[in-house]
Order: C-alpha cells, then structure tokens, then sequence
C-alpha cells in the first residue's frame, strides 16, 4: 500500500467535486444517447443497492472479507465513471471486480471458482469460460490505469475506537455505516478518515436506533454535535461528565453525551474537514431515505433487459 493516502493515486486521480463527477457522468451519457434513452435505467443509489446486494451473495459463498467487498465496491464505481454501464454486463464486472480486489487485498481465490459462483447465481447472465473473467479484469485495469491500491475507512474506525471509548455496538453501527456508504457516491468524494469520523459521530448519536431510522432527528443531532465542533475550534466545550445520584438510565445517556463531547473536543483540535463531514452526514440520510423506495425487481429487470437485448449474455 501507499505509504498514505495523501501520496496515493487515491487521492491525486480518484476523488472529484460533486460537480466533476456529474460531468463525468453527463459526458457518458451524452456519448451514447441513443442507447441511454432507449434502455433507461433506475436511478444511481438503487443500482448500486442492487450491486451491493449482487456481490454480497457471491462474497458470501466464497467466504471473501469485508475489506475486499468494500474494494470491489470502488472499483466497480470507478469503472462505471469510465465505460457507459449499458455497454457492459454488469455481473459479469462485479464478478472481476469482487476476483481482481482478493488479488489486491491478499485474499485470492481460483478464478474457477469466481465462474462457477457467479454461473450458479446468475445462470443465463454470465459466460461459462474463464476467459471472460481474465478480458473484464484486463479491461478493468486498463480504465482504472493500473490504479488498484485502495485505502479504506476501516482501518482510521480501528485506530481510533479506544480513543473514544466506543463499546461494541457503537463499534458496530459505525462499521455498518462505512458499509452502507459504499453504496452511495461518498467513497469518490472524501477521503477514508472524513467517512471514518463520520460513521463514528452517526454511532454516537443513532443509538439506540438503527441507521435509517427517524432521519429528522438523527440530521439534528449530528448537526448539533458538529455545530458543537465549530464552537470548540473557538474556545467552547463540554466535561462530559455524569452527575452524581443520577438513574441508572440518565447515566447512561451522559455517558453517551460524554462520548460525543470528547469526539467534539477531539475534532475541534483537529484539521478534518467538518463541512465534509456534514455533507457526509447529509449524504447518508438521503441513502437511507432512498433505500426505503428500492425495487428489487424493477432494478433487476431493467439490467437484464439491456444485457439481453445487446447480447452480453454470449461475450
């Protein structure tokens, strides 16, 4: 790996402007009008929920780790900035992109059994040979210009969990947001450690509730948190601390007040990018909004149809 992510290829030719990416996006488009408009396709977030869902069922029979699900995730998200996705076959590119990230993530697996998965769940969408999956990882790697290392939000969460005394379910929702964020277009716009310290204001202030859950409030909470940043970069904080005598209950809420004050105090000494951080938070409440009207089988069908009807069945 790189020795960080400020010198790597990650940062230098991977992560845009929210308005670079649209442009890049609208050039494709506008590339192949023709075929855009005649296969029109659901809307971003819900392909890549549908992608999520595609590559967690092969990873899941293949035993892969998290670490290079999340790999795939990028590369494919890369790619799709690169090629228009009606020109491809996507399970066909998400089954390369999942083989070519356990290469990269030390985790590989015969090429074999990449085939024999993706025919078994996919049976009249991929290809038999095995050469199919070697052209799509050379075409892959060829777009993203040999451009592989990946740094991850998940090591900045390992970092720094004890710093902030996170407990094991904190622990865990902020690994589910990291997750979830793959789906949506975080990962080609802020650095790992912004999307980390994200995951981790959202564990603070969602608990009890799982994420997607009563959206308002949670925006207004990490509002509030972060506006708490904003005074403590100016001399203002909190002690976090419980008060003596207090229910067992009102206990723990300070101490879960004390864990967001210290993560406060924490930021407000740092550099990170606290707008960046808004955005992120603002970005993964709309996810979740947006998960909510996902259709699985109009999604499905509207990618079959494109990849039948051009033949990417057969090649």
């Amino acid at each position: 790996m790189a020795a960080n992510y400020w010198e790597s290829t990650q940062r230098r030719f991977w992560q845009f402007s929210k308005d670079e990416l649209a442009q890049m996006r609208e050039d494709l488009e506008k590339s192949d009008q023709a075929l855009v408009q005649m296969f029109p396709l659901p809307r971003r977030t819900h392909l890549n929920i549908f992608f999520n869902q595609q590559i967690s069922r092969i990873s899941k029979r293949l035993n892969i780790k998290q670490q290079a699900v999340a790999t795939a995730q990028l590369y494919i998200k890369r790619f799709y900035c690169k090629v228009e996705i009606r020109r491809t076959n996507p399970y066909l590119v998400l089954t390369t992109a999942l083989y070519l990230a356990c290469k990269m993530e030390e985790c590989p697996q015969h090429i074999r059994m990449f085939v024999t998965e993706a025919r078994s769940l996919w049976p009249d969408l991929v290809h038999t040979e095995v050469s199919r999956i070697g052209e799509c990882e050379f075409f892959l790697i060829s777009e993203m210009n040999s451009q592989l290392i990946v740094h991850q939000p998940y090591r900045t969460l390992t970092t720094l969990q004890s710093d902030f005394f996170l407990n094991q379910d904190e622990i865990n929702l902020a690994l589910s947001v990291i997750n979830d964020h793959y789906m949506t277009d975080l990962p080609l716009l802020y650095p790992p450690h912004v999307i980390a310290l994200t995951a981790i204001l959202l564990s603070l202030v969602l608990r009890p509730n799982p994420p997607g859950g009563n959206t308002a409030a949670t925006m207004a909470a990490a509002s509030a948190a972060l506006a708490q940043v904003q005074q403590g970069r100016h001399g203002a904080g909190g002690s976090g601390q419980t008060t003596p005598g207090a229910p067992e209950k009102d206990k723990q809420q300070e101490v879960r007040v004390g864990k967001v004050q210290r993560f406060a105090a924490f930021l407000a000494e740092s550099n990170v990018d606290i707008e960046g951080m808004i955005d992120c938070t603002q970005e993964l409440i709309s996810f979740y909004e947006c998960h909510e009207q996902y259709n699985d089988k109009s999604t499905r069908e509207s990618i079959n149809r494109f990849i039948k009807a051009r033949g990417l069945d057969k090649h």
